[in-house]
């Protein structure tokens, strides 16, 4: 059986999303994107670590 690739979030810095979940946190603006961890700043919630291969934000071009 072959290993699986570890996970790799598409996101990258500079980016602005939204969290799919609260709506309320406002536009973010992705800061780092390790593997699955992706450090994102929100208008209205401040810096929050998110588990990409948890949560699927929505890029917002």
């Amino acid at each position: 059986m072959a290993d699986a690739l570890p996970f790799r979030s598409f996101l990258e810095p500079g980016q602005f999303v939204r969290h799919p979940d609260h709506p309320e946190w406002g536009l973010g603006q992705v800061q780092s994107a390790i593997a699955h961890r992706v450090t994102v700043n929100f208008e209205d919630q401040g810096k929050m670590l998110i588990d990409a291969s948890v949560v699927m934000l929505t890029v917002v071009s």
